[in-house]
């Protein structure tokens, strides 16, 4: 049986943080504003110099975007949830200096965030920490008036019996405000949150933009790795197995020619062509498994990777750690596969290594409620491995961005390394499925 939770209870362990916020609300913006103000005036007096009025303002609104992130920042420690932050269009690459000082001047946050420091939050704050003060001095001086009463002098206690009437409504009174003073700073804190949300969040389109950046960009990484991947299977196809099956041809070739005046000549050639076609099969075999074998369809992800382990020349230790009976996505599974096995075939061809672990897990980031899947491929080797243009690790990494993932490499000179990769789940989980770990990264 759940008990219910007690929301009054839980109010009240917010109402500290909700009061120092509250408390230190005008005095913040006390400053804010007279900053603010000062600089702007100044600026605005002073345009016909053109510098030096620029310079003022430029200088009041970076002192307003500074007052700005400390609201925000202010509401997150009185447990409010995060405002996404504006995209400041000065941070771009490949800005000038004065291309950077019109974007401050163009942008529209810069001006909320003046408006919201000189004006509205001046306004705000003023109301919202007398409304607090009054609040608390009512029911504080309330619930304790007989107490002053008492102890206030001689000529207070002789009177004290006649007050007693007096002083047990000022306690009902002080009382119901503090029996309430949760819902009045809870009420007083969500109007600040609601005002920076408007003024100081950013911009729904931001958000859209940045996911279709980000959309753009997994889309050109795919496109590259495709491309990467086949060039590379072309020319692994061009200077392996075909140029075998061309010398199993030439073989058989010059055996027929033999095979009536020579036959023992003829027996070392075919034999030689049996060598090449084993090469060749050899060749193809390890070139397939970039693709997914039959028993990552069969049996899954975990599965396919204890075969590849059995097949390295490496010791390979593969842990997991997915929940019983969950499910991976076919895609997610054939790209997670082809990233371990090229991880795999990079330790046993270039670390020295000794022994690989493989490590397969579910995490759930608390802050976006996204599950993400992990695959940590670590060897003892040698170390120094780095991302470099057209070779194996930068593929993987164009691969994983393609899907939406990240790549992780931890190299250090000496060893060991690390080969992380990150994908993105777009999956539920069965009803009898425990959730991944919650990470609040």
């Amino acid at each position: 049986m759940t008990k219910t939770p007690n929301v009054y209870a839980r109010l009240w362990r917010s109402v500290p943080r909700e009061l120092g916020f509250l408390v230190l609300a005008l005095p913040v913006a006390l400053v804010g504003f007279g900053v603010t103000l000062t600089l702007f005036s100044g600026g605005v007096g002073s345009l016909a110099a053109f510098l030096i009025g620029g310079v003022f303002i430029l200088g009041a609104l970076f002192v307003s975007r500074g007052f700005g992130w400390l609201e925000l920042q202010r509401l997150e420690w009185a447990g409010r949830e995060h405002i996404q932050r504006p995209l400041w269009s000065e941070t771009r690459s490949g800005l000038g200096f004065w291309r950077s000082i019109w974007s401050v001047f163009s942008s529209a946050h810069y001006w909320l965030y003046l408006l919201h420091t000189m004006v509205i939050n001046f306004a705000v704050s003023l109301a919202s920490w007398t409304i607090t003060v009054i609040w608390l001095s009512v029911g504080l001086g309330g619930v304790t008036a007989w107490f002053w009463h008492l102890v206030g002098g001689p000529d207070s206690f002789v009177q004290f019996h006649g007050r007693s009437v007096n002083d047990a409504f000022a306690f009902v009174i002080g009382a119901t405000f503090l029996a309430l003073l949760p819902f009045v700073t809870r009420g007083l804190v969500l109007l600040h949150d609601i005002i920076a949300r408007v003024t100081l969040g950013a911009f729904p389109s931001e958000g859209l933009r940045a996911q279709v950046g980000d959309l753009e960009a997994s889309r050109g990484a795919a496109i590259s790795a495709e491309g990467h991947s086949l060039r590379r299977l072309e020319r692994d196809i061009h200077d392996g197995p075909q140029q075998r099956l061309v010398r199993l041809q030439m073989d058989l070739a010059a055996a027929d020619r033999q095979l009536d005046n020579d036959p023992a000549a003829a027996r070392t050639l075919i034999a030689e062509a049996m060598q090449q076609s084993k090469d060749a099969l050899e060749e193809l075999r390890a070139l397939s498994r970039g693709f997914a074998p039959p028993i990552l369809l069969d049996r899954g992800l975990v599965a396919a990777l204890e075969s590849a382990a059995v097949r390295s020349s490496v010791p390979v230790r593969v842990t997991s750690e997915l929940p019983d009976g969950f499910e991976l996505p076919q895609e997610i599974e054939r790209n997670a596969y082809f990233v371990a096995s090229e991880a795999l075939a990079n330790a046993a061809k270039h670390s020295s290594a000794t022994s690989v672990e493989v490590r397969v897990a579910l995490r759930r980031v608390l802050e976006t409620d996204d599950t993400w899947l992990d695959i940590a491929v670590t060897d003892d080797g040698h170390g120094g491995a780095t991302v470099t243009a057209g070779h194996g690790l930068a593929g993987l990494d164009e691969r994983l961005r393609g899907l939406g993932g990240t790549l992780e490499l931890d190299s250090p000179v000496g060893g060991p390394t690390a080969v992380t990769a990150h994908l993105p789940l777009a999956t539920s989980y069965p009803a009898s499925t425990p959730a991944p770990p919650t990470l609040g990264v």
